[in-house]
């Protein structure tokens, strides 16, 4: 029997499997595409994003094929200044094409051994007491202790299982493509620049090599979401948004979006989970998506294999819904916000206007700045220290950093008091002690996904914590 299976091989189902075989879980992925999509729907990574990969030893890579932009206040695109002293030692955005970032991923996930199945399209599924049978499109059958689906928006596993989707459905949609230009990239600026002073679902960015990354409203909502995207259609909308089509023209590929916006009812079915776009789809403002998917993957992936592997305490695959559930509920209410206040329409623009004098004010900025950045995520772990629930950000020690001890995807104690221990517990939980001037509390217990499961000096009161998010002791 697999251990996990994986359906749908995006960035969310990728880290899932990575996250996954950090533990040895035997995980398959399956993806009915034959190949990676061509499509660049995100173009980069917030902090929390580029946090976690750092504490799995990714971000190299990463560096390597994007570009850093200086991290500011983007809410809505009301520019602003970063304040000072944000939470973290990655502050700035990380400008990378989702193609590469699927593809950085599924090479990840493929190195530390997941099973990798293109074409493999999931079509039927059933569970009982001990696993998940999947059927596939070519009969082919597969059994599975647990099952997650992280196949988009469109999900057929949350289709099957009858989760409800409640929402909003589009209101607008927005083309998207990568275009040529015969206009000079004087003129594309120019116009650019005077048209996204009022219409900030607009944009033509140059790529190299002559090539546009080019978006602009539609005109209304396609009936048929399947319907191809024309180079007609483009160039109608460019006239109509810009007075000009700039000549566009051997499109590489076109493609729609639109701002529907959904939550799943539930992120847990028996043995069977969802992940990213299966569970919440969201306006793409403020480039939240894509994020979000591989926080789910964060949040979910050691807790199946705490449960596979024999550890996990009672409850701990409950939490990963009580945990990420409200997460995305706040996505969803700030990218609606932002798409409100990008409207042309006297009203919402009244509002922008007024939102713009308070970003004006640091807190306010910083505030929304940590949303959109899920620097604000704390997750509810009950009464505690202040860090309790926060992931915690990457700290200096003496012996190096704090996320160059997270790669292995294990529990970590930070005992800057060297009085602790994690006996019983060492199989899975490693006790580093050091010291650190930008910690002002004496020990710090981390889940596998960076977050605070307990702050304090008492050995007696860890001991009451471990089982809650590590098990039982040995």
């Amino acid at each position: 029997m697999i251990d996990v299976i994986v359906a749908g091989g995006g960035p969310t189902g990728m880290m899932l499997a990575a996250e996954l075989r950090l533990h040895g879980v035997h995980v398959v992925v399956l993806e009915r595409e034959p190949e990676p999509p061509p499509f660049v729907r995100s173009m980069g990574l917030h902090v929390r994003s580029i946090e976690i990969m750092d504490q799995r030893g990714l971000l190299d890579r990463f560096l390597a094929h994007g570009r850093t932009h200086p991290l500011a206040g983007f809410f809505a695109g009301i520019e602003a200044p970063a304040p000072e002293r944000l939470d973290t030692a990655h502050g700035y955005v990380l400008g990378i094409p989702q193609t590469v970032t699927d593809r950085l991923l599924a090479e990840h996930a493929a190195a530390v051994g997941a099973d990798i199945r293109r074409g493999a399209e999931l079509t039927g599924l059933s569970q009982d007491g001990d696993g998940v049978t999947v059927e596939l499109a070519d009969g082919t059958r597969l059994r599975a202790r647990y099952l997650a689906g992280c196949d988009g928006g469109r999900s057929t596993v949350r289709r099957l299982l009858g989760i409800g989707f409640p929402g909003e459905p589009a209101r607008v949609e927005t083309l998207l493509g990568e275009v040529r230009v015969t206009a000079s990239p004087e003129t594309v600026a120019e116009v650019v620049a005077e048209v996204r002073r009022t219409q900030k679902r607009f944009g033509l960015g140059p790529l190299g090599d002559g090539v546009y990354r080019v978006v602009v409203p539609a005109a209304g909502v396609a009936e048929d979401r399947t319907t191809p995207t024309t180079l007609d259609e483009v160039r109608q909308q460019l006239q109509e948004v810009a007075g000009t089509d700039f000549g566009v023209h051997s499109p590489r590929w076109l493609s729609r979006f639109g701002d529907a916006t959904r939550l799943a009812e539930r992120y847990r079915d028996g043995r069977v989970f969802l992940a990213g776009d299966a569970a919440h789809v969201h306006p793409p403002t403020g480039g939240q998506g894509l994020n979000l998917g591989v926080q789910d993957a964060f949040n979910l992936g050691w807790k199946i294999a705490a449960t596979v592997r024999g550890w996990a305490p009672d409850g701990l695959l409950d939490t990963y819904q009580s945990e990420r559930h409200p997460v995305a509920a706040d996505v969803l209410n700030n990218t609606r916000a932002q798409m409100e206040l990008m409207s042309t329409e006297p009203g919402p623009q009244a509002v922008r206007r007024l939102l713009a004098e308070l970003i004006g004010f640091e807190e306010v900025n910083r505030h929304l700045i940590e949303k959109i950045t899920a620097l604000n995520v704390r997750y509810d772990l009950g009464p505690g220290h202040d860090l309790l629930g926060r992931r915690l950000r990457d700290v200096r020690l003496k012996h190096g950093r704090l996320y160059e001890l997270t790669r292995g995807g294990r529990g970590l104690l930070l005992d800057r008091s060297g009085r602790l221990d994690v006996t019983g517990w060492t199989d899975r939980v490693d006790h580093v002690v050091d010291v650190s001037e930008e910690l002002d509390v004496p020990a710090v217990l981390l889940r596998p996904d960076g977050h605070v499961a307990w702050a304090g000096d008492d050995q007696a009161d860890l001991v009451g914590h471990l089982p809650r998010w590590f098990g039982a002791a040995n």
